[in-house]
């Protein structure tokens, strides 16, 4: 009953189960406001949880709110339960992608302990201090008998860090899982930041240690293949993720010419469709251009370095992968009570560029997915790009007994 990559295929119109909509999941509440105050947002997700006593509650955030009324929103409003999150480029709601909605996600108690703490994510960043804080997380949150654990990393999504941070983080927790997503500004690359005690941080990193009881399984997928157009990072600055030249030509005209564009014409769609992937091992990661620079160099949101050897990538049918990806089964063959995606916010572009945004959030609705547009994923260790990362949470049939005592763990905080 343990965890893998989850990989399947198949389609949402063969599925049978209801959205979430028509049937709440059973170990995760999920509650959204539409209000644009920030008072009246909480107490409406206040009024959402009700009497559910959560071990946490999970808040993602729209790129227009207010962080500091929400910060006051939140200290007056919810103090009965510990509130994380971080800001996004956009929500996955019940509903399927949004721009607008307060997204709430609460843990039920009875399905879920949960340690946090909280790492500095300035460079240059202290990989040994990484590694022994997310270490002594691990030591101080005993385990329970028949329980599972995996860890949630929300990043600062402007930090240039998150790289050589997930590493650090996945090295501290051993054999423990790591998912999770870079926060975001909507499109306006601005500032993103992490929530944590109550409070919203930047150049911050939030390490959430979970235990659960049901049975789950991790999901990353994207949807390209590498062509044979290479590309060899000839001039760049790895501490800015700023390439200057590619193979010996100014960085944005190359990449122009090998795409077949103007240079003038170049954007985040044109980004999002035409990637340059990098290799490691047998697979290929995306290495996610951000913007053109003033200089003609390009600003890219993965580590990015000095005769580094890349290639462009063709895409494959998004609609097609998002529903295979996203069609996984648990060890007794049943459907997730609900999966928490992390869904970079390039491939939502994509999509929306394509006229698929419709059909992308029927897709998701269909999977019971719940979650956040990210700036950067983050999977088993390595941070990535336009890639779509998750948890397929299957309910309290499908997974382990409870061990005994375990409900009496109160939640540990750090």
């Amino acid at each position: 009953m343990g965890h893998g990559i989850g990989l399947g295929i198949g389609g949402a119109a063969g599925l049978s189960i209801p959205d979430l909509a028509e049937r709440p999941a059973e170990a995760i509440l999920v509650v959204r406001s539409h209000q644009t105050d920030a008072r009246a947002a909480i107490a409406e997700i206040r009024a959402g949880i009700g009497d559910c006593k959560p071990s946490l509650v999970l808040l993602f955030v729209p790129a227009f709110f207010d962080r500091t009324a929400l910060t006051e929103a939140l200290r007056d409003g919810m103090t009965s339960t510990e509130v994380f999150g971080c800001t996004t480029a956009g929500q996955i709601t019940q509903e399927g992608y949004e721009n607008n909605a307060l997204l709430a996600l609460a843990f039920r108690r009875e399905h879920f302990r949960v340690a946090s703490t909280l790492v500095a994510s300035s460079a240059p960043v202290d990989i040994a201090q990484v590694v022994n804080q997310s270490r002594r997380l691990v030591e101080r949150f005993p385990s329970s008998y028949g329980h599972r654990r995996l860890a949630l990393v929300f990043m600062d999504g402007q930090s240039k860090q998150e790289d050589v941070l997930v590493a650090a983080l996945a090295q501290g927790l051993r054999d423990i899982p790591v998912f999770g997503g870079s926060a975001g500004d909507g499109l306006a690359y601005g500032e993103t930041q992490v929530l944590h005690g109550g409070c919203f941080h930047k150049a911050a990193t939030l390490l959430l240690l979970l235990e659960t009881d049901l049975s789950f399984r991790g999901i990353g997928f994207d949807h390209f293949t590498p062509t044979d157009s290479r590309m060899v990072v000839t001039q760049a600055v790895p501490e800015e993720r700023l390439v200057l030249e590619l193979n010996g030509n100014t960085a944005a005209v190359e990449y122009a010419r090998l795409v077949g564009v103007p240079v003038a014409e170049l954007s985040p769609v044109v980004f999002s469709e035409n990637p340059v992937l990098v290799r490691n091992g047998n697979t290929y990661h995306v290495r996610a251009i951000k913007q053109v620079h003033e200089n003609g160099g390009l600003s890219f949101l993965s580590a990015i370095d000095n005769g580094l050897l890349l290639r462009l990538g063709r895409g494959k049918e998004i609609l097609r992968t998002l529903d295979g990806g996203l069609t996984v089964l648990g060890d007794k063959g049943e459907s997730p009570d609900i999966i928490l995606g992390f869904d970079c916010v390039l491939r939502r572009l994509e999509i929306e560029n394509k006229g698929l945004r419709k059909e992308a959030s029927d897709s998701l609705r269909a999977h019971r997915v719940v979650g956040f547009n990210t700036y950067g994923e983050q999977h088993l260790g390595v941070h990535v790009n336009q890639t779509f990362v998750g948890v397929a949470f299957f309910g309290p049939g499908g997974g382990g007994r409870p061990g005994p005592g375990s409900r009496r763990h109160p939640p540990f905080f750090d």
